[in-house]
């Protein structure tokens, strides 16, 4: 692994930890769809003109099916299943669950045409991740029907977080990985702004509120997506979806010193189980 991948890999366990802080600062006073958009439109408002003035587009207009496939299925459906989960359950609960990505991508990569061999190491990791789920929802209670609301939105979040590194891989890795975030980040604009528009709150939101939705859009989309492009060109969707092992430890550290939730012996049983199973599926043995 060259230093540049080195670099983008340990940046961005540490920057999708914020995520899951901001969002649930955000929603004390703007609704999910108008945070998913707000992330969503800063983003492509910092992106776009940078990637035009580039000529970084053109390639993306190619691959335009691919973009909006993209879009749809890591921006659009992820981002506002997420700000929705997180009314009812922690940020530290969603970073956990989240973390079942490499999980998710190993299993859905065959539909992709991207075949590795599932030995006896990558079995026992996602039998020990499922696992780590079923703790993790069994010993630390989910808080009635609109928790299990919240954790439905956000594993299908983790779908679509598989389903997005995986288009990247197959249709995407080889063009410029400015143009199609910003492309990407453009159609999922304009598709959640009526729902934003509709739902926009009655008043202008605080600062506090403002700087979250800044912190979301520019440092946590615009930057994060353009290095996870970069690494998945590198090393390829599994290997980096595996940036989602440190991503836990960040939320929970926030959502415990600053949200002040609780971080029980269940979640911590079930992180680790989770991270553990996300290791051995993921890991290239010699004879894989």
């Amino acid at each position: 692994m060259s230093w540049r991948v080195g670099m983008a890999f340990a940046a961005l366990c540490v920057i999708w930890g914020f995520p899951y802080f901001f969002i649930k600062l955000a929603l004390v006073e703007i609704p999910p769809v108008g945070v998913a958009w707000a992330r969503i439109a800063l983003g492509a408002a910092v992106l776009l003109p940078v990637a035009w003035k580039r000529g970084a587009l053109r390639a993306a207009r190619l691959h335009k099916g691919a973009v909006c496939a993209f879009a749809f299925a890591e921006l659009v459906g992820p981002f506002l299943l997420i700000s929705l989960g997180e009314r009812w359950v922690s940020s530290s609960l969603a970073a956990i669950l989240i973390a079942t990505v490499p999980l998710a991508v190993l299993v859905l990569s065959p539909l992709f045409g991207l075949r590795e061999p599932l030995g006896a190491r990558r079995l026992a990791g996602l039998i020990v991740g499922f696992v780590g789920v079923v703790t993790l929802l069994g010993l630390d209670s989910v808080g009635g029907p609109l928790g299990w609301v919240g954790v439905a939105c956000l594993m299908v979040a983790t779908v679509g977080y598989a389903l997005g590194s995986l288009i990247i891989q197959r249709h995407l890795s080889s063009i410029d990985e400015l143009g199609a975030v910003a492309a990407s980040l453009g159609v999922a604009t304009v598709v959640l702004l009526p729902a934003a528009a509709w739902s926009a709150p009655g008043s202008p939101p605080s600062l506090l509120v403002l700087a979250s939705l800044v912190v979301l859009g520019v440092m946590c989309t615009a930057l994060a997506l353009m290095l996870y492009f970069f690494l998945i060109a590198q090393i390829g969707a599994a290997r980096a979806a595996v940036v989602t092992y440190v991503n836990p430890a960040v939320a929970a550290l926030l959502g415990v010193m600053v949200l002040h939730e609780s971080f029980g012996p269940g979640s911590a049983l079930g992180l680790a189980l989770i991270l553990l199973g996300s290791w051995l599926a993921t890991h290239r043995a010699r004879n894989a």
